[in-house]
């Protein structure tokens, strides 16, 4: 389950990073365009719905990636199943957050579908599209973080610790980076 949601996102991290690159297009040629005394007109309010689509679209990509920041001063320390313990904390609090923030998003939503609110802006933007996109996000990131729990609860409950670390450990690059902290802290000394 866990690397099929990998693969999603990575799809979808894929679609974020065009998007991303459009928008950059799109602001860059308005600021050409200015400069000769023509506008293409909206640049900065869609580029401030396209960081904000992408933003919690993004934190699925970056669960899957295990890019998420955490602090690892007790867990470099313990064994291979306390590591595992504080990993499981982690992810629940993760998922607990992701779902309490995409519960919370829907009634800012809901409100705008139901007043059928518009930018007050000169594009007059229906703002369910960047909301709905938004919330989205948000309910897809509750979604991978709820299943990757749940998937992590299943390796624990089978005590197949590295396995357990493999799928929401710190992953590699972190291990890596803690490895040659430790390497410089004990040249140093």
């Amino acid at each position: 389950m866990i690397s099929r949601l990998q693969a999603v996102n990575r799809g979808v991290g894929l679609i974020l990073g065009l998007v991303l690159a459009a928008t950059i297009a799109f602001v860059i040629a308005d600021v050409v365009m200015r400069q000769m005394g023509r506008s293409l007109g909206g640049s900065d309010e869609i580029s401030g719905y396209a960081m904000g689509v992408l933003a919690s679209w993004g934190l699925a990509v970056a669960l899957a990636e295990r890019a998420h920041v955490r602090i690892d001063l007790l867990r470099q320390g313990l064994s291979t199943r306390g590591r595992a313990v504080l990993d499981l904390v982690a992810m629940a609090a993760l998922a607990f957050i992701a779902v309490l923030v995409a519960w919370q998003a829907w009634p800012v939503l809901g409100k705008t579908l139901e007043r059928g609110s518009r930018a007050n802006t000169p594009l007059e933007t229906p703002l369910w599209i960047p909301q709905g996109l938004w919330f989205a996000g948000w309910l897809w990131f509750a979604v991978c973080a709820a299943l990757t729990l749940l998937a992590a609860l299943l390796i624990a409950a089978r005590r197949d610790w590295p396995r357990l670390e493999d799928a929401i450990g710190m992953g590699h690059e972190g291990e890596e980076a803690l490895a040659d902290a430790r390497r410089l802290e004990d040249d140093r000394r």
